[in-house]
């Protein structure tokens, strides 16, 4: 699109055909910038807010986002944000799980895969290493044929200072 204007049905299309190119994470060693570019995106401030705001907070809501966002640019709101997120998923940029009832939250896709431990308690949430679930992995697989996804495999309890 380059040398054009970006308009809803043009993104949409585009959005739409690159996603079946590719879902992968961006080329290594291309930075984000270069990795919208390449697939015709322009690098807007929101865009650049909302990939820096998934950056620092970690594991956050389309609402956390939108506030970290609205520090510095009081105009984004929630739709664009949503927009966003939604093409940095389709581009492999960023990814999303659920981590209970409430919205999904968003990581960046090149962080390495982990198991969610959400506590029920406290709502604290802990990265572990899907080498931890290997078994359970492995057993699924074999006894019920179901290929488990561990870059959204949540498990809820408590955790040690909740418990009784």
């Amino acid at each position: 699109m380059t040398g054009t204007r970006e308009t809803g049905q043009a993104r949409h299309g585009q959005q739409t055909q690159q996603a079946h190119q590719s879902r992968e994470p961006h080329q290594a060693g291309q930075t984000w910038h270069e990795e919208l570019r390449a697939r015709g995106y322009r690098v807007t401030p929101q865009r650049q807010l909302v990939l820096e705001a998934v950056t620092r907070l970690g594991h956050a809501t389309p609402e956390d986002i939108c506030a970290a966002v609205q520090e510095t640019a009081r105009g984004v709101n929630i739709s664009t944000v949503y927009r966003t997120l939604e093409l940095l998923e389709q581009l492999g940029m960023v990814t999303h799980t659920h981590l209970g009832h409430g919205a999904p939250t968003y990581h960046l896709a090149s962080e390495a895969d982990h198991v969610h431990l959400v506590c029920r308690g406290c709502g604290e949430i802990t990265e572990i290493s899907p080498t931890l679930v290997g078994d359970l992995v492995t057993t699924l697989d074999k006894e019920l044929g179901f290929e488990t996804d561990v870059q959204h495999l949540t498990i809820f309890g408590r955790c040690r200072t909740c418990r009784p």
